[in-house]
C-alpha cells in the first residue's frame, strides 16, 4: 500500500497508509474501534476504492487489474454470509465457479475442506440452519478453496468454540509455513502475539507503529500508549 487514504465525506478513515507485507509473513493489524482497520481491509480486497494512493496485491494494482489481483487473494470477513437457500457444498461450488476452477478440482477441494473443518453431514443442509460458527467455517473454507497466495482475515475467531479456534490457528500457521501470506485484523492480543511475525498498530486513521512479534504485555502497553493510556474505572459512589 503506497500513500493510501480513504475519506467518507468529512471523515478521514485511513490517512496516508504506507505498508509492505512480504511473502510468507503473518501480519497482524491491531488498533481501537474506528481506527481504520476494516476500511484498510476493504481497500486491500478491492471492495472499496481508496481516495488516493495505490494498493498492490501480488504485483497487480487491485483497481486497475482487479481480476488478476483477486485471483490470488482469499478474504474472510468478520461477519460470515452464506445464502440461506444454498447448502455449504452448493455455496463452495458457486465460489469455485467464480474462480473458473474445473469442476473436478472444486469437488476434490470440497471433500478436503469438509474433512479439514469437520463439516460432516451438515454440509448438505441449507445454510439457513447453520449456527454462526458453522457459517464461519464455510466462509473460511470458501476463502481457501482456490489456494490463494494472500489470505486477508478480519476477526477470525469470533463465534468459534475453543476447539475450532485452535483448528483455525493451526491452519493459518501451516499456510504461512507453506509460503502463504496472511493479513489478520484482530482485537485479541493473545492471538496476535501467538501467531503473527509482525504487527502493525493503527490509531486515528494512521499507522503508528510496526513491530516484530512480541508478548501480550508489551502489545497491551504499546496500544495503551498510542490510544491515550488507561482510564480510571469508577462507580457513582466513588465520585
Amino acid at each position: 500500500m503506497d500513500g493510501v487514504s480513504k475519506s467518507y465525506i468529512q471523515t478521514l478513515a485511513v490517512d496516508n497508509l504506507n505498508l509492505t507485507i512480504n511473502r510468507g509473513e503473518f501480519f497482524g493489524f491491531l488498533g481501537p474501534n474506528g481506527a481504520g482497520k476494516t476500511t484498510t481491509i476493504k481497500m486491500i480486497t478491492g471492495l472499496i476504492k481508496p481516495s488516493k494512493g495505490t494498493v498492490i496485491v501480488g504485483g497487480k494494482n487491485i483497481q486497475e487489474e482487479p481480476e488478476e489481483a483477486k485471483s490470488i487473494l482469499g478474504y474472510i470477513p468478520d461477519t460470515p454470509y452464506i445464502y440461506d437457500r444454498l447448502t455449504a457444498r452448493e455455496f463452495l461450488h458457486l465460489v469455485g465457479g467464480l474462480y473458473d476452477m474445473p469442476r473436478e478440482l472444486i469437488e476434490s477441494r470440497i471433500d478436503w475442506l469438509f474433512d479439514l473443518f469437520d463439516v460432516g453431514a451438515w454440509g448438505d443442509n441449507f445454510a439457513g440452519e447453520y449456527s454462526h460458527g458453522m457459517r464461519q467455517k464455510i466462509v473460511m473454507a470458501s476463502a481457501l478453496l482456490h489456494d490463494p497466495e494472500l489470505l486477508v482475515v478480519d476477526e477470525p475467531m469470533v463465534g468459534l468454540d475453543p476447539q475450532s479456534q485452535r483448528l483455525v490457528k493451526d491452519i493459518m500457521l501451516e499456510l504461512v509455513k507453506r509460503g502463504k501470506t496472511i493479513f489478520m485484523s484482530t482485537h485479541t492480543l493473545s492471538d496476535a502475539s501467538e501467531l503473527c511475525t509482525r504487527i502493525g498498530l493503527i490509531a486515528k486513521a494512521e499507522l503508528i507503529d510496526s513491530i516484530e512479534a512480541t508478548t501480550v504485555e508489551h502489545l497491551e502497553k504499546r496500544i495503551l500508549e498510542i490510544t491515550g493510556g488507561e482510564r480510571r474505572v469508577f462507580f457513582p459512589e466513588d465520585k
